[in-house]
């Protein structure tokens, strides 16, 4: 998988407050990011994966909702996660 478990655990422990907080909005934003990257290079060599293509909608949708959300409740945290992963707007 491309995805371990000892990467999961390193990405929510820079993004989060430790390893295992896995319910931080930054977390689970960097992790949708992660995600969302995997799907782009997978969809660049798979034009016709339509079911992907879903998935990739689908989580941009649940990365966004979780922008919103850190938007209105702590406009520092939402610049703080948007400037480190590179994200735009």
């Amino acid at each position: 998988m491309y995805l371990t478990k000892e990467k999961k655990e390193e990405m929510f422990a820079k993004h989060g407050s430790s390893k295992k907080d896995t319910g931080s909005a930054e977390g689970q934003i960097a992790l949708f990011t992660h995600r969302i990257a995997h799907l782009s290079e997978h969809l660049k060599k798979n034009r016709k994966d339509y079911n992907t293509e879903r998935s990739l909608v689908m989580l941009v949708g649940k990365r966004r909702a979780l922008l919103d959300y850190l938007t209105k409740k702590d406009i520092n945290r939402y610049r703080a996660i948007v400037k480190e992963l590179g994200l735009r707007k």
